[in-house]
């Protein structure tokens, strides 16, 4: 293809200059029809080319599953606005251009058969401006979302509020904003798109309030537009400044999707927060019942040696264990605040027919997996990001798996400027309140708070070769033994290993793994991992609020010096395939 159009006289009859358009990014000649196939993304530069909101409800829900919701017109001028033109006559050319009546459409329809409740805004409408009009159907479709007990789906462009509605306009940044409060405190999941672009008022109320929020891929959004921005601070911008890929790197949206990726993440996340999802909905007939280990004891093993099992490199990660002991994962990203650590991974998961929130330190295995990674330990906006899903595991009463494996939090000046010590504390405080179950692993290293800040839990399982500790080895033996060589001494002095965890009550389990550690046989490790947490989140899923916090208080105040208990744990067995 090239930019213009070239035939050879008597071979062929060139299509109408209506099937061809040009790409507004890269003015590439662009075949209508192939340019809708291709769900209007341009082939030459992946530009996302902007739609209207018929064209995007078309594309995210079921074929012939929406139904629009009609709104009764109000007065639709409270200002008698007139600038070079009467505000009435914007609105009807609004109308006629766009082919609706607002900026926004809301309505009901099915993703991937989950019902939801739909508002989605159309850029070709005055620019999608937030008028009383967009923030009466936007909070009308949240009203109707909380009425039947539906997630709410909002698809946002706008280029702000609407100037013409003054205070008015403004004021819906409020209305919008207290229906989507609503949803929260009702425990309904809601997802916003963040669609090229998202400005001003949308941005600043429920743009940025969902459950989860997704850019699309290239898009646009932020509060001031890049020219108020350059005009008013006379500095240079980052050239991928306010795109979704620089809001993603900032924390601030949970993930960015190509348009094609969009529908089939909907589907997904909805399934995973569908309020009545059935026990064993995912699983294979074989797998209906947990399999549960037998427990006997287990001899206590050199604590120098489970500390170097338990740092082997090719042992599993939080990641390898949640694409093989778990059915499904989407990862979510960012504290909303100010960034997203890589030490520490989080999202909502799928496991034996229970939905759940997970949260892992993350090491990575290659040099450059673990340099990415920051070798697992934490800054304060990884345990903030943590923070923030154990919220949206609470509101959405999804029980919370944590996956410790960590040689401590990060200990560099940038940590402690952004409040390392905070975080940590604030995360140990919410997680031992928190209103749902919370089951904790140790899968390898367990360094001082850092790890202790996701070991806060009402079950805390811990693999047969990791450990928890004070301190690492080799920093007990430089403060104590006056130098790093005396690391085996200190270990074995400090009694590191599972077996001291159990017989002290610190651990309520320990989960046996294979013959000469997880990392010579990860796929049975997996195995072995997932039976004990099935059996973990069957057995707290009938507790109720009271009785779980009131358990969760009487673990910690009996964690004291009283004699040790015999020793028990999972031993090997060989759970069904999968």
């Amino acid at each position: 293809m090239t930019r213009s159009s070239m035939t050879t006289p008597g071979v062929s009859v060139p299509p109408a200059p209506a099937d061809w358009t040009s790409c507004p990014s890269c003015g590439w000649l662009l075949y209508r029809k192939r340019l809708e196939r291709d769900l209007h993304v341009c082939p030459e530069c992946d530009a996302h080319l902007r739609l209207g909101a018929r064209a995007r409800i078309d594309q995210l829900v079921d074929a012939g599953s929406f139904t629009e919701t009609v709104f009764p017109e109000r007065e639709a001028d409270p200002l008698d606005f007139t600038d070079l033109r009467p505000y009435p006559d914007r609105l009807r050319d609004a109308a006629s251009r766009s082919g609706e009546s607002e900026a926004v459409v809301a309505g009901v329809a099915t993703i991937g058969g989950t019902p939801v409740a739909l508002a989605v805004m159309d850029f070709g409408f005055l620019g999608g401006s937030m008028g009383v009009e967009v923030g009466r159907r936007v909070s009308g479709a949240a009203a109707l979302a909380l009425e039947r007990g539906l997630p709410l789906l909002a698809v946002c462009a706008s280029g702000g509020a609407r100037m013409q509605e003054g205070v008015f306009s403004l004021f819906q940044m409020a209305r919008v904003s207290e229906a989507f409060g609503r949803l929260r405190e009702a425990g309904l999941f809601s997802v916003c798109v963040l669609t090229d672009p998202t400005y001003g008022g949308v941005s600043a109320s429920f743009a940025t309030l969902a459950s989860v929020l997704v850019g699309e891929r290239g898009a646009h959004v932020g509060f001031a537009g890049p020219r108020v921005v350059q005009e008013t601070i006379r500095a240079e911008l980052p050239r991928d400044f306010q795109t979704a890929e620089f809001l993603l790197a900032h924390g601030l949206v949970d993930r960015v999707e190509s348009r094609a990726e969009l529908r089939p993440l909907l589907v997904r996340l909805l399934a995973l927060h569908a309020p009545d999802r059935p026990r064993g909905a995912v699983e294979d007939e074989d797998e209906a019942e947990p399999v549960v280990p037998d427990t006997a004891p287990v001899p206590d093993s050199d604590p120098w040696e489970v500390v170097q099992r338990a740092r082997v490199v090719d042992r599993p990660t939080t990641l390898d264990y949640l694409h093989t002991a778990f059915d499904d994962f989407v990862e979510l990203h960012g504290d909303r605040a100010y960034g997203d650590d890589p030490a520490l991974v989080g999202g909502v998961a799928s496991i034996g027919g229970h939905s759940v929130v997970v949260l892992g330190h993350e090491k990575g295995h290659s040099v450059r997996e673990r340099v990415a990674h920051e070798f697992g330990m934490p800054h304060p906006e990884g345990y903030r990001k943590a923070l923030r899903l154990l919220g949206h595991a609470e509101v959405h009463g999804l029980p919370v798996v944590t996956l410790v494996d960590t040689p401590g939090a990060h200990p560099g000046p940038e940590a402690e400027e952004h409040g390392q010590s905070h975080a940590i504390a604030e995360i140990i405080m919410r997680s031992s309140r928190l209103r749902v179950p919370v089951v904790s692993v140790v899968t390898g290293e367990g360094g001082s708070g850092g790890a202790l800040a996701l070991c806060t839990s009402d079950r805390l399982l811990v693999l047969e070769n990791a450990y928890l500790s004070v301190i690492s080895p080799e920093g007990c033996a430089a403060i104590l033994w006056r130098t790093a060589t005396a690391a085996p001494t200190a270990a074995r002095a400090m009694r590191l290993g599972a077996a001291h965890l159990h017989r002290s009550g610190i651990a309520t389990s320990v989960v046996a793994e294979p013959p000469g550690g997880a990392h010579t046989d990860p796929a049975a490790a997996a195995r072995l991992l997932r039976a004990a947490l099935r059996r973990e989140l069957d057995e707290l899923a009938g507790h109720d609020v009271d009785t779980l916090l009131a358990a969760r208080s009487r673990r910690f105040s009996r964690i004291d010096v009283d004699d040790e208990r015999p020793v028990r744990a999972l031993q090997p067995v060989q759970p069904v395939e999968r």
